[in-house]
């Protein structure tokens, strides 16, 4: 985690859902002042409820609450955005820093709702963020300065990693492996759970077995400085029960079936990219 150096700046957030709050959180606890942070939403509840949890100034006006900010981030849904773009087309100065988290929301499209704007950044962070064990994918526009890219890190790691990449291309590839993969891990567990009650264990026992090897495995993944097919090796003795598992995976061709998943993720995301 990076330490929040510009605390001076003051960072807007156009929308208050639970992206928004996960990352005002962060920002807060990292040290950012509460009152460099605005917030714009048109519910009064989510207004309500982020002044009153992080003691941010909220606004029902994006153009108000944009005016003056340093960095706006906007946490919208992608069908709003085209509209969200023309109330901060006006008040979005040129040393403005623009992170969008809105999913298949182009570098291009932001551009052109902010005049030809090019100082960008086109973030995906997945729902672990609302715990702070998320990762972000992000891409930067022509106009982001290295200074941008830092202060885009800091904004996002209060929630997790990041991972840049170089082209935006590949960001229905990141969508594909940490913005879905989540739902791909509880999958994994549910099968897990059910297998073992079709076995004979107790439905809970069942659950709270896969439940907790997920949350063991993946602390492993998260502290250990070895990576996860050495893990794997050192949990599998020869001619043992975790050897005859992974074999049987290896029979019913499971490497396909997660790239063929990817795969499919990929091309919903370039479909809903082109709509």
């Amino acid at each position: 985690m990076h330490a929040m150096t510009d605390s001076t700046s003051t960072i807007t957030f156009i929308g208050a859902g639970n992206m928004a709050q996960a990352l005002i959180g962060g920002l807060v606890q990292a040290g950012h002042p509460a009152d460099r942070i605005r917030v714009a939403d048109p519910s009064e509840d989510q207004r309500r409820t982020v002044s009153e949890q992080f003691g941010t100034q909220a606004f029902d006006d994006n153009t108000r609450a944009a005016d003056g900010a340093d960095v706006l981030m906007l946490a919208v849904k992608p069908q709003v955005m085209d509209t969200v773009l023309a109330s901060l087309a006006v008040s979005t100065r040129p040393d403005t820093l623009v992170i969008s988290v809105a999913a298949g929301v182009t570098l291009a499209q932001l551009a052109r709702g902010l005049n030809g704007h090019r100082r960008s950044v086109r973030a995906m962070p997945n729902t672990p963020a609302l715990y702070g064990a998320g990762i972000t994918g992000m891409v930067a526009d022509d106009g982001v300065e290295p200074a941008d890219r830092e202060r885009a890190e800091r904004i996002l790691d209060t929630a997790g990693k990041t991972v840049w990449v170089q082209d935006e291309a590949l960001m229905d590839v990141v969508t594909a492996i940490s913005g879905s993969g989540p739902a791909y891990f509880f999958r994994f567990v549910e099968l897990l759970t059910l297998a073992g009650t079709r076995a004979g264990l107790d439905e809970a026992d069942a659950a709270a077995l896969a439940r907790q090897t997920a949350f063991g495995a993946g602390t492993m993944l998260a502290e250990s400085a070895l990576d996860a097919g050495e893990l794997r090796q050192r949990v599998t003795s020869p001619g043992g029960t975790t050897a005859a598992a992974l074999e049987s995976f290896a029979a019913n061709e499971f490497e396909r079936v997660v790239d063929e998943a990817v795969q499919a993720a990929i091309r919903r995301g370039r479909e809903l990219g082109q709509s």
